[in-house]
């Protein structure tokens, strides 16, 4: 239909109705309030929401918001939110969370709404792994296209680099198909870039065949913090690549659902996951348990339906705040600059305070490249904090203290899927310089008009 250029914007937001055939919520209306976030700290206050349930509800949305001014963006979790305003228009694809498991040739087909734990519930009985990150409860989608650390991350490399096709909807409301031979220079940026260069509404995976895993948590008592923090250190260095850790200094709530030894202290986890020689894993991690006494040892043989286990990440929505750095290498005395600032008596205000051990498969090129950067950075630093309204402020200026405390070993990067803000010098972090170009180049070329110009994308 031809909508009248002269309408107020409350009269084409309604109009916006008769343009998509699904539920379109204003503010007020039943629907709206499905757009909170699971981060329920960012504030997301739309213009609209659309409940899509197709990708042709996306691009009409899309084309409608060309016409009239609005900016759109995308949402099926919201675990990385950073905040929508009222002059945008919010796709949520909840409802999208379609999953076709090809067990034959171990790929899948999936929605913009799914969750990993939907592609693991059909594709673990095949003996096959979903590469998710360390929460099931994340987004497929997101998670892809900002690359995707997970727990085995060393072993199998980068989750992004198992996308086989992309369906995605661009700025002039085109629906296209991204492959590394169609539309390839959409399918390079689409894996790392975000939603820079459109929304994407299906993808397909590849899924290798990982039955199960050694792996699981060691906690220890915070008292032992330091001894437990430079041990893993040293130990973490000499593991092979068939190895994956990390390790987080936690000061968990005393919640339904924290097991009694964590909650409401300091505990330190070390997380541990292994394919291959069982009996080998054992061995590896065998000096880690012996540095200490630990309060609850989780580690040991589990099917890959169990592997949110290793992390256990909050399941239910809550305010968050992050900050990460990259380090090139994590000498004794950056363990003591961290213990300076999140260790015993140091006051610290965050929830978790997480190293993650990079390198292996992460590090080589894949087979088809694509806009994801920091490959080589050897050690990941993420804080987490869950302020109120209280000690927002004080949480995440502790939070910059705490990546500040590694200032002097770090590369001065972070991946696309951490820390989110509207800091408009993140992007020069996120991304090498040639690829910001890149990216923004193929932004102008897909989006001219600019609605997909908002939130976490890159633009000049």
């Amino acid at each position: 239909m031809t909508i009248p250029t002269d309408l107020t914007r409350d009269d084409a937001l309604r109009i916006l109705r008769e343009e998509v055939a699904t539920l379109v919520a204003l503010p007020g209306e039943p629907g709206y309030e499905r757009c909170v976030p699971w981060n329920v700290a960012a504030p997301v206050t739309p213009a609209a929401v659309v409940l899509a349930t197709s990708a042709e509800d996306v691009a009409g949305t899309v084309r409608f918001a060309a016409a009239h001014g609005f900016t759109v963006t995308v949402q099926a979790t919201g675990h990385g939110a950073v905040g929508v305003g009222a002059d945008t228009i919010l796709v949520l694809t909840a409802a999208m969370k379609h999953c076709e498991v090809d067990s034959l040739n171990r790929t899948a087909r999936v929605g913009a709404g799914a969750r990993w734990q939907d592609v693991i519930d059909v594709a673990a009985p095949h003996g096959l792994a979903p590469l998710c990150g360390s929460s099931p409860g994340v987004g497929v989608v997101g998670f892809l296209t900002g690359g995707g650390i997970g727990p085995l991350v060393r072993t199998v490399g980068l989750s992004s680099d198992y996308v086989r096709a992309f369906d995605v909807v661009t700025g002039e409301g085109r629906l296209l198909r991204a492959t590394p031979d169609e539309n390839a220079d959409l399918f390079w940026g689409l894996r790392g870039g975000k939603a820079t260069l459109g929304i994407v509404t299906a993808v397909e995976i590849d899924l290798p065949p990982i039955p199960e895993f050694y792996g699981g948590a060691v906690y220890f008592d915070g008292a032992d913090t330091a001894a437990v923090l430079h041990a893993w250190r040293s130990w973490s260095v000499e593991l092979p690549e068939t190895v994956n850790t990390s390790i987080a200094v936690q000061q968990l709530p005393p919640l339904s659902g924290v097991p009694e030894p964590l909650a409401g202290r300091m505990t330190v986890a070390v997380r541990y996951t292994a394919v291959g020689d069982f009996a080998e894993a054992e061995r590896l991690l065998a000096p880690m348990r012996a540095v200490a006494t630990p309060v609850m040892d989780t580690v040991g043989v589990l099917p890959y339906a169990a592997i949110g286990a290793v992390h256990a990440d909050p399941v239910d929505p809550m305010p968050t705040n992050e900050d990460q750095a990259l380090l090139s290498e994590l000498p004794a005395e950056a363990v003591d600059a961290l213990l300076a600032v999140a260790g015993p008596g140091s006051g610290s205000p965050q929830v978790i305070v997480d190293l993650r051990l990079l390198g292996g498969a992460l590090v080589r090129e894949p087979q088809h490249r694509s806009a994801f950067c920091h490959r080589d950075a050897a050690f990941s630093l993420a804080v987490i904090g869950a302020p109120t309204p209280e000690n927002a402020a004080m949480v995440a200026e502790h939070a910059r203290a705490v990546t500040g405390a590694v200032a002097p070993w770090a590369t001065g990067g972070q991946m696309p899927n951490f820390a989110p803000s509207y800091d408009p010098a993140r992007p020069a972090r996120a991304y090498a310089p040639d690829t910001l170009h890149w990216l923004a180049a193929l932004a102008d070329r897909y989006d001219p008009s600019r609605v997909l110009a908002t939130g976490q994308v890159v633009r000049t």
